[in-house]
């Protein structure tokens, strides 16, 4: 297994007088495709991620992989088919953390099942080779019986069609993974601070800091690659201020419920909802994720924050299909993220209009810029994003890897019963660790199935450096359910600590930085009790 300790990471970066082919400034779904596709390619490559890899945007998706049959709708046909190739290549090369999920289009109209058959027979035909399977009208009986739950009240049949659902933020930390596998420097909480420049002003290097010891470090480069979604635009501005915005924030939100909603292994995807936007409800890791909306926004953060009307309209819809009505008591979690769409000219506030094929932008002092796209076509992002830094950077021209390289982790027929699936084949390394400490075996709350073990994981195998790191991104407590993730904070600062030689006041602010955020997943504020910490339950 490849070396993550980062120290040992980080020492890569100390020579002044060495030359990078490429650096990538962006941890998420872009920046790890193009540093696995620079890697494997064999360049010189160093990506730099601000906080943790996948914090923004990449961890906050529907959790499908998908050609975009909301895409299909708008004529966009190289899109869909490009995405829906990706997808098959996807489950090909990562089939651990992607699979084969089935969606029902509930119909209530009496042409609804002659139209969406259609529509959908043409989304699959435009997969080809790597198609999921076919769609197929079922009856109002059928629907009923993958659909328990479903609202019966006019309902007339349905619409049966396959797409891909995955583990966003897992698959990062795969990725981040396989580029250290292929060759490449991968290092989170580095913040690019500046930009350097040749005597012909060309972009030369950049300045980063590590937002852990404050050290800065100067990197020198063939080229830079600005890929951090919805921040492009400060990278740009570093490099010619004034420059007009590039990206078109829009927020999408998700709602968590018990699988109690809706229990079957089916997701229903709503094609039209009042205000005209796409809904899915999807079975994951045992829970229901509804969503998503599209809100059209001025600003853009690390921590975007659910509006109320957003939370209003999941929940107003679920319950015109849903035969038990979700009330925000339900709510187990609420997270939402930020799309960077490329800024349209003129009026922007349709966000659903805006096309979400990625664009790459050349700078005149070289600076590569790539924004839209979707999770789904991350490798052809990285690609392309490559090529256009082989022929800015003048590099050696190579092909790309990518299409058949086998993403870290990569196991096939994994048993999704166990929660361990989506490490893949690091499962059986990683429940080792129980034979270094028994305790580590144990659960870390009643209500969740991570053990001890995946935090020591998290820690000395995944690049995770806090809490937050844990609990959002490596297991998936704070996504799923906020208030056991709260809970569970203290057992994960102290395992945390134990490992990175951290002291008690930093375990402290941990837990107290956690809690904060968490509460901004709840509908309600939440306050773990010193009676319910895990330590004491155990």
């Amino acid at each position: 297994m490849v070396a993550t300790n980062r120290s040992d990471i980080v020492k890569s970066i100390t020579d002044p007088n060495k030359i990078w082919d490429v650096v990538i400034v962006g941890g998420g779904a872009t920046g790890l495709g193009a540093a696995v596709d620079a890697a494997s390619r064999g360049y010189k490559t160093l990506l730099l991620e601000q906080a943790d890899f996948a914090k923004g945007t990449s961890s906050r998706s529907t959790k499908l992989v998908h050609g975009g049959v909301r895409y299909l709708a708008q004529g966009d046909i190289g899109l869909v088919r490009e995405a829906l190739h990706e997808r098959g290549l996807l489950l090909k090369n990562a089939p651990h953390l992607v699979k084969n999920e089935s969606f029902v289009i509930p119909n209530y109209e009496w042409w609804g099942g002659a139209f969406y058959t259609i529509g959908l027979t043409l989304y699959d035909l435009l997969a080809g080779k790597l198609g999921f399977g076919r769609a197929k009208h079922i009856s109002k009986k059928e629907v009923i019986s993958k659909l328990p739950t479903i609202n019966q009240k006019g309902l007339r049949g349905g619409v049966v069609y396959h797409d891909g659902q995955f583990d966003d933020s897992r698959l990062a930390v795969n990725l981040a993974q396989t580029a250290l596998e292929q060759g490449a420097t991968v290092l989170n909480y580095f913040r690019v601070v500046s930009l350097i420049k040749d005597d012909q002003q060309k972009i030369a290097g950049v300045i980063t800091t590590d937002m852990e010891t404050d050290q800065t470090y100067t990197i020198k480069c063939k080229t830079v690659i600005n890929a951090t979604g919805v921040f492009v635009d400060d990278l740009l501005q570093m490099d010619k201020p004034g420059k007009k915005p590039m990206v078109r924030p829009s927020q999408g939100v998700h709602l968590v419920l018990d699988r109690s909603f809706m229990p079957g292994e089916d997701a229903i995807m709503i094609p039209k909802t009042e205000d005209g936007r796409v809904l899915f409800a999807v079975p994951w890791h045992d829970k229901l994720v509804v969503g998503t909306t599209d809100t059209p926004l001025n600003e853009h953060s690390l921590e975007p924050r659910a509006l109320e009307e957003e939370i209003d309209f999941i929940i107003r819809t679920a319950e015109k299909y849903l035969s038990k009505a979700p009330t925000r008591h339900d709510v187990l979690s609420v997270f939402a993220g930020l799309r960077p769409l490329a800024a349209p000219e003129g009026d922007s506030s349709k966000t659903k209009e805006i096309s979400r094929s990625h664009k790459l932008l050349v700078s005149d002092s070289g600076l590569i810029t790539i924004t839209g796209g979707k999770w789904t076509t991350y490798r052809r992002m990285g690609e392309d994003t490559i090529n256009k830094a082989i022929e800015v950077g003048k590099l050696d021209p190579k092909p790309s890897m990518t299409k058949d390289l086998s993403i870290h982790g990569s196991k096939l027929n994994v048993n999704r019963d166990d929660h361990l699936y989506v490490y893949g084949s690091d499962e059986n390394a990683l429940l080792a660790l129980v034979n270094e400490n028994a305790e580590w075996g144990k659960k870390m709350h009643p209500d969740m199935p991570y053990i001890q073990a995946e935090v020591v994981w998290g820690v000395r195998h995944e690049m995770a450096r806090n809490v937050e790191d844990i609990l959002a991104r490596r297991v998936r407590s704070l996504f799923l359910n906020a208030r056991a993730a709260i809970d569970m904070a203290p057992l994960v600062a102290g395992l945390i600590a134990k490992e990175l030689n951290k002291d008690a006041a930093w375990e402290k602010e941990q837990v107290a930085s956690f809690t904060f955020l968490a509460n901004g997943y709840l509908l309600e504020p939440y306050q773990a009790s010193p009676k319910s910490s895990p330590k004491e339950r155990m």
